[in-house]
């Protein structure tokens, strides 16, 4: 139970974004869209009141513990009371080559406390601010989008520049929006956020738009875990190869039931099985996310290629799951490397954040 008050309901579901292929013109909403960079971390409500700040995530999970130094940042440099709506995000790389680093990020969240107090200073976070749903003893949520822009503008004006607290970056110019879409890349964003400047906070609806990246790829079935009801493939594992070596970089599970039974026999000639003719069964690494989970799965023969559709590339790894797209029967292996994808141009973090 949240012991902050706000002049607000809570929990609040934060407002959410529906997915669209393109930038859409800024006429084409009354009052007009402004658009944001979609910024790729942790979606967070920040809300203080006082001394007390409380970091909830989009699942109404607490994330307080886990970004002592968001906390202290909070304490110092907002209003009394006061609600954003933001993104908890990591920067890495050297000054004036940085980028957001969603692993980095990843790795904040971990039981123990001597680690959280470690990774704070090693790999501090920061919020990007870009809506105010309360303000004093002021609820802001029916207001029109533009004033509580207008009003966020105000709060985080005269924020300390070493402040890990930033106000995102806006424009009204869907042309320029376009361009962010395309450099704002390479500093490890995620694509471009419209919102109807007319528009009320909508908790938990779909009442923004989002423009991310999709890319394709072709890369080597490895393998697949067993779906959780027993019958079936519950998700293929990808992999890719780099020098030689096969990597495991992500997987599909996106099928119906029907399609789940058809894969276990059409794969069936492509499993590995030992010397006693029983499936050789192996385990992915494990992780913080994954130590009480069953991570084992049928091993396949590297030899059929699927054709994904995936949005960014992550170190070694698909940034998030997959979609199928067809199997190319036309491919060898072999060819499937790291070296295909096509990644963003580098850009600095720098400046997106600090403009």
């Amino acid at each position: 139970m949240s012991t902050v008050r706000q002049p607000i309901d809570l929990p609040v579901d934060p407002m959410l974004a529906k997915a669209v292929a393109e930038v859409p013109d800024a006429d084409a909403v009354t009052g007009g869209y402004l658009y944001e960079p979609k910024w790729d971390g942790f979606r967070c409500l920040v809300l203080k009141d006082g001394d007390e700040v409380e970091l909830a995530s989009r699942g109404k999970k607490p994330l307080t513990r886990y970004f002592p130094e968001v906390v202290q940042a909070c304490r110092e440099h907002l209003p009394a009371r006061v609600v954003l709506d933001g993104e908890i995000v990591v920067r890495t790389g050297e000054p004036g080559a940085q980028r957001l680093s969603f692993e980095a990020l990843g790795q904040r969240i971990h039981p123990a406390a001597s680690r959280v107090a470690r990774l704070s200073e090693e790999t501090p976070a920061e919020v990007v601010a870009f809506d105010l749903l309360a303000l004093g003893e002021d609820s802001l949520m029916d207001s029109p989008f533009a004033q509580r822009r207008e009003r966020l503008e105000t709060v985080l004006a005269g924020l300390a520049p070493a402040a890990p607290i930033h106000l995102t970056r806006v424009t009204r110019d869907a042309e320029e929006a376009r361009r962010w879409f395309e450099r704002f890349e390479g500093a490890g964003l995620d694509g471009v956020i419209a919102k109807p400047l007319d528009g009320a906070y909508a908790p938990g609806r779909r009442a923004m738009l989002k423009v991310k990246h999709k890319r394709t790829a072709e890369a080597v079935v490895t393998g697949y875990r067993v779906h959780k009801s027993g019958e079936g493939v519950g998700s293929l594992l990808l992999g890719l190869y780099q020098d030689g070596q096969l990597y495991n970089v992500g997987g599909i599970s996106a099928f119906t039931m029907a399609r789940r039974r058809e894969l276990v026999e059409e794969l069936a000639s492509l499993v590995q099985r030992d010397e006693d003719g029983q499936v050789a069964h192996a385990e992915t690494d494990r992780s913080r996310f994954s130590s009480s989970k069953d991570v084992s799965y049928v091993p396949l023969r590297p030899e059929r290629v699927v054709e994904v559709a995936f949005d960014q590339l992550e170190g070694w790894r698909f940034r998030h799951t997959v979609q199928l797209l067809r199997w190319r029967p036309d491919r060898d292996p072999e060819s499937c490397t790291l070296d295909q994808i096509d990644r963003a141009p580098a850009y600095d973090l720098g400046d997106v954040l600090d403009r």
